[in-house]
């Protein structure tokens, strides 16, 4: 028997229809996770409070999932699955040796196919405050409030970001501050002033672009080429018209900048 943590809204269709194989695995397989029954009932739903931090609709749930002894499943840590350590065994030598487990914490089976519905035992609520954050032990460790490790818009980010501002991914100083500094910069400005400004205006999705219209003649092309990157994702009017500015950029790099802006936005 597995656990399979899902949204409550989802609920329904798994009972219906069963879980589809829309999860990332080892080596870019596609299937579900889940986890072992354990006699603990906390380690059980160990990853149900990692897993709300990433949004679900009316809470998780979970859907317990009755595997036959032989089907083939990948086991491991999570940190092994990056490195492709982890193991393909059978569903009954999964259990064994996640059982045998001193700590269980960060422990996963990857099922690399869709559960059938007569495969799910039962969905049920379970209470919402089960398992670690972040990684096991992350309790009374300072939290990194990197752009990699943080969650946008997640619960209390934005105050986390505030108290512990982070050197690179900010928050960064408001858009006001950051024009002071251009503009006290000079003509054409100090590029160091001004790079540091645009590395803190690429943090927004939207911007001054008026203001910045300017950059684009600045003799040094590190500005220009820096000004593709701060203000491409930016939803303000004339953001567009600026880039297509810089498609014709005497130099090649700013020109490169701007063709893999356009490249990912088509993708």
């Amino acid at each position: 028997m597995f656990v399979h943590l899902t949204s409550a809204s989802t609920a329904p269709r798994v009972r219906r229809s069963g879980i589809r194989a829309v999860s990332h695995g080892q080596d870019g397989a596609r299937g579900v996770y889940c986890f072992p029954v354990l006699p603990s009932h906390t380690l059980t739903h160990q990853w149900l409070r990692e897993l709300a931090r990433f949004g679900s609709r009316g809470g998780l749930v979970a859907v317990h999932i009755r595997l036959d002894d032989t089907q083939e499943v990948l086991v491991g840590h999570y940190r092994d699955r990056a490195r492709g350590a982890q193991t393909t065994v059978t569903a009954a030598e999964a259990v064994r040796r996640v059982g045998a487990l001193e700590d269980p914490r960060g422990w996963e089976v990857f099922v690399p196919r869709a559960i059938r519905p007569r495969e799910i035992h039962r969905v049920r609520r379970v209470p919402q405050l089960l398992g670690w954050r972040y990684q096991p032990d992350a309790h009374g460790t300072r939290p990194c409030t990197c752009y990699g490790c943080g969650v946008r818009g997640g619960y209390g980010d934005r105050r986390l970001r505030e108290r512990l501002p982070h050197p690179l991914d900010g928050p960064g100083p408001p858009p006001r501050v950051l024009l002071a500094r251009i503009e006290t910069a000079g003509e054409p400005g100090d590029p160091a002033v001004l790079l540091e400004a645009l590395h803190w205006f690429a943090k927004r999705r939207r911007g001054p672009i008026r203001e910045l219209t300017r950059l684009a003649a600045h003799p040094d092309p590190g500005v220009r080429e820096a000004l593709v990157w701060a203000i491409c994702g930016w939803s303000t009017p004339g953001t567009e018209t600026l880039l297509t500015h810089l498609a014709t950029d005497p130099a090649r790099e700013v020109r490169e900048a701007v063709a893999a802006v356009r490249s990912h936005s088509a993708t």
